[in-house]
């Protein structure tokens, strides 16, 4: 086989000294074993295969007929079958490309054997196979497309995107060095470039991009930049990223209005105006939603101005009255502004305005003040007095002082719009209120001892006369005018595991008129005092029981005094039940019962008393005398209002003529004049 053998450099070190190969691979020996340390080889070698890499020698082959081994990387350890070697002459072979990037270096261990005993006759030598870096790869970008969002108004420098670049080839040589560039803009203005990011590891470049100028969002909203890294390989190779910045609407447009309105003297709470603006930003942005404020004429806030989020109009309300008699028009000053600051590009640069740069748009708005006739008001809108309640009526509470200045105060009449509880009266052209009947403080219509009379007005205006309102506040005192009563006039003693239930009493008044309360029995009856007890008489009480009750319904009588005295008679009915494990009576259970003798004795005189009714009945039916049917009337002397059904029997029946009172069930008496029918046939 012709082998041609590839040029190496070989490094050999020796225990007593040390040789060099030349690139034509001649070597020579000095005393006695040596050490190879490595072999560069080309990466990516195009063949043909196989290729003479090295070859190897042995100073044993003086006394020895030598066989030589090889094994390790490449050989029996992946990538297999990469090196091989002739045994006899130490010809060391290669077979296949090698990808650096893959393999940088190979770690080959060969021995030298003894040909005939297979003796190993030296030390296993090692050598380090170091593959030559080629340019195979070009520099990548990470992404390769690159898509971001920014408004049309930065500051001009940086953009907030960078680009980086990797090339796998060798680190720190030419082949993995990288360089951008900026290949391609469309559109070219404002002009943007790179700016190389120093990284000292020097793996990845990374550049920044950085514009000078101005966005036009109007004009352009898209821009498209094509980006090259190359490598200084040989060859030198390259890629391309591709960045797409989308541009968003700023503010670069300001707004302008005009507009003229009017108010009803002494208005407030009403919109009296809407003011729209023309913005070209896009809608419902920073940039085109209004703000709204006015700069001049509301020096005493009767005005305000807000945004309305859904048309973006300025919405001008009236919040506090004009007066006609005071003022007539109202010179107003409106200012608009967006949420974001105002930009502009001049001259290719930049410009934010502030307050202090350039002054928002602004529009004059008269307010014209429509005169009203305004309502009478009351010197003082509330007005507290303080009565005893029980009072007798006829007591003046109140005199009310009213001007108004569009009416004659002569003709002013006075109403009471509220008296819940009818306690008032008015004079209609005085206003003067006065008590006619007395007041209760424990009246449902009084709340925290304060009852209010709303009072009306009114001038004397023919088509809705304007009325103002004042109100007279009635703080009463208490009175000693309520006795104590129980909160619950009833109350359950589960008489299988208690002895007492709790009374508790309650009183309309207020301290010190009401509690702490005294308790008694409300009867001086012997029977009652051995069966109940209050215990204790003051404070929380229980009423309990002296014995043990058989179950049913007690009614006790009970006398509750108040700390001034005023006693309350009250009855306390006590269910006295089996409530089983509960708080509750249980429900009826089926019971038998069996009658008393003297009961039977009266059931039986009952039934004989009806039998001897029934009896005198039908003796007179047996007597009668069957004739035409008639109707008959029937009168009962007992006043019970019982009347009989006037009866008309079928076919004739007999009759029976009968005058004077005929005894009926129950002592009554029953006239009957003339033919009566029969009951009985």
């Amino acid at each position: 086989m012709n082998v041609k053998p590839q040029t190496v450099k070989l490094r050999l070190s020796f225990r007593h000294g040390s040789v060099f190969a030349s690139k034509d691979t001649v070597l020579v020996r000095t005393k006695r074993r040596w050490v190879l340390s490595t072999i560069e080889l080309e990466e990516e070698d195009p063949g043909p295969f196989p290729r003479l890499a090295t070859v190897l020698f042995n100073d044993k082959e003086l006394n020895h007929t030598l066989r030589f081994s090889i094994s390790g990387q490449g050989v029996n350890e992946d990538p297999v079958g990469v090196f091989s070697i002739n045994d006899r002459t130490g010809e060391v072979f290669i077979h296949k490309p090698i990808d650096r990037e893959l393999h940088p270096f190979f770690l080959v261990k060969f021995d030298v054997h003894d040909r005939i005993t297979d003796e190993i006759l030296d030390k296993t030598l090692a050598f380090n196979m170091a593959i030559k870096d080629k340019n195979d790869n070009a520099p990548l970008f990470s992404p390769e497309t690159l898509m971001f969002d920014m408004p049309s108004d930065p500051v001009p420098g940086q953009l907030p995107v960078s680009l980086q670049a990797s090339d796998i080839d060798e680190q720190n040589t030419d082949n993995s060095r990288i360089s951008m560039r900026l290949v391609s803009q469309e559109p070219t203005q404002p002009q943007i470039s790179l700016q190389m990011v120093q990284n000292s590891r020097r793996i990845n470049e990374v550049s920044q991009l950085v514009f000078s100028g101005c966005f036009d969002y109007d004009k352009v909203n898209k821009y498209t930049l094509l980006v090259e890294a190359r490598d200084h390989g040989t060859p030198s190779l390259s890629s391309t990223a591709t960045i797409i910045i989308n541009i968003s609407d700023s503010n670069t447009h300001a707004p302008v209005f005009n507009y003229n309105t009017q108010v009803l003297e002494m208005q407030i709470n009403t919109e009296i105006l809407r003011v729209s603006v023309l913005d070209k930003d896009n809608p419902n942005s920073p940039g085109s939603r209004a703000v709204y404020t006015i700069v001049k004429g509301n020096e005493q806030g009767n005005y305000k101005i807000e945004t309305d989020p859904v048309t973006n109009e300025g919405v001008l309300t009236v919040i506090k009255g004009k007066d006609y008699e005071k003022t007539t028009v109202t010179e107003l000053e409106l200012a608009v502004e967006n949420e974001e600051p105002l930009f502009r590009c001049v001259d290719g640069k930049p410009v934010r305005t502030g307050p202090e740069k350039e002054k928002p748009n602004t529009a004059k708005v008269l307010v014209k003040v429509i005169d009203v006739n305004d309502p009478p008001v009351f010197q003082k809108s509330v007005v507290k007095v303080y009565r005893k309640e029980e009072d007798k009526p006829g007591d003046v509470l109140y005199q009310p002082s009213v001007t108004d200045v569009d009416s004659d105060k002569t003709k002013i009449r006075f109403e009471i719009a509220e008296d819940p509880a009818k306690w008032m009266s008015i004079d209609p052209k005085t206003g003067t209120v006065t008590s006619v009947k007395k007041m209760d403080r424990e009246s449902p219509f009084v709340k925290n001892s304060t009852y209010t009379v709303v009072i009306h007005a009114i001038d004397d205006g023919k088509a809705s006369p304007p009325t103002g309102t004042g109100t007279l506040v009635v703080h009463l005192g208490d009175m000693n005018d309520n006795s104590p009563r129980l909160v619950n006039g009833s109350s359950v003693m589960c008489g299988n595991k208690a002895d007492h239930v709790v009374v508790e009493p309650y009183d309309n008044d207020a301290a010190p008129f009401a509690g702490p309360f005294s308790f008694s029995l409300g009867s001086e009856n012997g029977d009652l005092k051995d069966m109940w007890k209050i215990h204790p008489n003051t404070g929380k009480t229980s009423l309990v029981s002296l014995r043990s009750l058989a179950y049913g319904n007690y009614s006790v009588p009970l006398h509750i005094e108040d700390q001034q005295g005023v006693a309350g008679h009250n009855v306390l009915n006590v269910v006295v039940c089996d409530c089983g494990e509960d708080d509750e009576c249980r429900s009826l259970l089926p019971r038998s019962s069996r009658l008393h003798p003297t009961a039977i004795l009266a059931l039986l005189a009952a039934l004989f008393v009806l039998a001897r009714e029934s009896l005198l009945l039908l003796c007179l039916f047996f007597f009668c005398e069957c004739r035409e049917k008639k109707m008959f009337e029937v009168y009962l002397e007992d006043d019970r209002n019982q009347t009989l059904i006037h009866y008309n029997e079928e076919g004739g029946g007999s009759l029976i003529r009968v005058c004077g009172p005929v005894p009926w069930g129950g002592g009554s008496l029953i006239r009957v004049c003339g033919p009566v029918p029969c009951f009985f046939k």
